[in-house]
This record gives structure tokens, sequence and C-alpha cells, in this order.
């Protein structure tokens, strides 16, 4: 839940007039959520954000369900993916349910010839490889291997990356994307005790406002398709704004883990929740220190979730034969555990530099024809000694 924010010039008084240097007047956005009660943020433009000169085709982009019903352990191999220049036709959608979809893209070029927004979901990018600047009407964020990228529905941006081998975990959530509840007193600030502050925040910067009228390509995700609409003005033209609603970046680098004398559940790990999953980050931490700890997780039934994890770096000490860009899937309805030999193995460990992110969803998660693409075919069986 990001902080107040504001860049640019901006009236004393909201709604009120705000005059060019020639007389005219800008022209006020309420960029808000949940009606007129969620988060919100007033942006001043140069031109009416509203000039749709032509609607071009749509395309069909509904994730095509190989298995709907699942109740399989699977391991796909993300970096099986193959790298694509246009961003969005290398994002390849994984996994889904009614509240959010998850996937994997490896794009090698900017995006340069479109805009892109998506109007059904909150997005959650994260950067495995690659660097590079978020571009959006609201400003700049500069991003690097382990940022996530949080950026709001509704929010119209390109993407400038500084090479070309860029791997990107993303979530694309039908519900808003906040900080842990818990995490937070009554009036929404970050608790001593949570496990990062709102200094970490990488917030919109180098506000550019662009004057230009022409044809300006956006793309629009809403409800399964992908729109085209050329935009008479270009998309960048605000010159200022204030609120609480925009983009923001976390590195998982700057998570603190929560650590104890015993083994910590996963809800200490967790970074962003929403109302239909979780968001959890396991980073480098020391383990657990009572003269008898196990180190490695208990044995336990994923009853009422779905948990899917992504593999980032380090040695993952609960799992065997797991590299950089895997991704393993424990289905509600059976239980999981570390790995043969690696319970008894973890005794006497002190620390561990594994780094890893987890989405554990409250529904069940279909598996898509571009999962299956990749799936080993053998995880669920990997438990047998």
């Amino acid at each position: 839940m990001p902080i107040y924010h504001t860049l640019g010039d901006k009236p004393p008084k909201r709604h009120t007039q705000f005059t060019k240097p020639d007389g005219s007047l800008y022209y006020e956005q309420l960029f808000g959520t949940i009606g007129f009660e969620g988060m919100s943020s007033l942006l001043y433009h140069t031109h009416r954000p509203t000039q749709v000169s032509e609607i071009r085709e749509a395309v069909d982009v509904t994730p095509k369900i190989a298995v709907k019903k699942n109740i399989t352990s699977r391991k796909l191999i993300g970096f099986d993916v193959a790298p694509e220049d246009d961003f969005l036709a290398s994002k390849k959608d994984l996994m889904v349910n009614s509240d959010v979809i998850i996937g994997l893209a490896a794009p090698r070029k900017s995006m340069s010839e479109y805009f892109y927004k998506n109007v059904d979901s909150d997005e959650m990018l994260f950067i495995h490889k690659g660097s590079g600047i978020l571009k959006t009407f609201m400003g700049s964020i500069k991003f690097e291997y382990g940022d996530y990228l949080i950026i709001p529905r509704g929010m119209i941006y390109q993407i400038q990356f500084d090479g070309d081998d860029n791997r990107i975990l993303y979530a694309e959530s039908a519900h808003p994307i906040y900080t842990p509840k818990r995490y937070r007193n009554w009036f929404g600030q970050l608790l001593e005790s949570s496990p990062y502050c709102e200094r970490d925040y990488k917030l919109p910067q180098s506000l550019e406002t662009h004057d230009e009228l022409g044809e300006f390509e956006i793309k629009i995700k809403k409800e399964g398709m992908l729109h085209s609409l050329v935009y008479a003005s270009h998309p960048f033209d605000v010159v200022g704004w204030d609120g609480y609603n925009y983009p923001y970046g976390f590195s998982i680098h700057n998570f603190e883990p929560i650590t104890g004398r015993v083994h910590q559940p996963p809800p200490v790990h967790q970074t962003f929740e929403t109302k239909a999953f979780v968001i959890c980050s396991f980073c480098p931490r020391l383990y657990d220190y009572h003269p008898k700890a196990i180190p490695a997780p208990y044995n336990h039934s994923n009853i009422d979730s779905d948990e899917m994890l992504y593999y980032v770096d380090g040695d993952f000490m609960s799992r065997t034969n797991i590299a950089p860009g895997h991704i393993s899937l424990h289905p509600s309805g059976i239980p999981h555990g570390p790995h043969p030999g690696t319970y008894e193995a973890s005794i006497g460990q002190t620390k561990t530099a594994e780094l890893a992110v987890m989405i554990d969803t409250f529904k069940p998660l279909m598996i898509t024809e571009e999962a299956m693409k990749i799936d080993d075919g053998k995880y669920y069986n990997s438990w047998i000694a």
C-alpha cells in the first residue's frame, strides 16, 4: 500500500482551475479504484485524456486450459519459455483461476511501438533477469534483478529494457495488491515489526510530459481481449499529480526475514496480499537456533490453497533437483514437504542463501497448455524414497 506521493505541478486546491501559460486549462483526471472509495490520485493532463480517434482489431488472449481440475504436483522448467521480441507476445500464462493469472515472460525488446494498459488487473512483475525503466504517465521507475513492480489497473505504461536477456515472473490480479494488513497500523503506516518499510519503496520519479498530437496506439487488455485503440494525443502528457494510486517498486533484497528458535511458518515471508492470494519472499536468512531445531519445513497439507513457488537463486534446502527459473506447484488436497533426505540433512545447518517467490492462492489453479509444454511430468513422485 503506497504512501502519499506527488510529482510535477498542480493547483493548490483540487477540482479548481489550473491554467496553462497560454491561459487555457489543464485537464484534471481522477485515477481511482473501488468507485470513489479506494486509493486514488489526481492527474493534470496537457490534453484531454479521452480522445480516442480509432478502434482497431481485438485479439482473444484468454488462457487456453489444459487441466481444469488439477491434483498433480508439478515442476515447470521456466527457462524453457522461449524468448520473444515483443513484451506482450512473450507473456505465457501458466496457471489461472478467476482471481489471478500467473505466468512467465522473456521479452527481448523494449516496448516502443505502442503503450499498454490492463484495465482488469493489478499487475505484479518480478524481475528475475534484466534491468531497465518502467515508464508511465505518472513517472518512471528504474528496475533491476530482484525487483517487484506493482502496477495498478488502468495504468498506461511502457517498459524499456537495457538488454535482450530478460526473465519476468508475473501475476495479474483481479483484486488490488496491498501490503499485508498485519504489517500496518490503523493509519496505514508500516509497523516497526514489518519486514520492510516505506523507505524501501521505489517511487515514480522523472515525470516526462509530452505535449504531442498525432496517432498513439494503446493496447488495452479487458475481459480476456487485447484491444488496439488509437489516441489523438500522447498518453504521457501529465504535468503533475498527487495521491496514493500509482506504480511502485520493491526489491526482494530489502525484505528482512523473520526468524525464530524453531521453524517459522510461511506467513512470516509474506510480502503482498490480496483477498484471493498472497505473495511471499524467501530470502537469505539464519536458520532456527533451538538446540534441537530442524531447519527444513515440516510436512503440511494444502487444504485451502494451491502453492506455487518460483525459484530465483541459491540452494533451496528442502528441494532436490531444483534450479533457478523452476516453478513447483503443490495443489490443495494432498500434503507436501521436504524431499527425502533434506529433512535430516538440514539439522545443524546455520543459514540459507535461497531466494524464491511464492504465490499461494485460495482457489485451485487451472493448468494451461503453455504450462504443459514446460512440465517435467514426473515431479509428483519425487517424494518416493
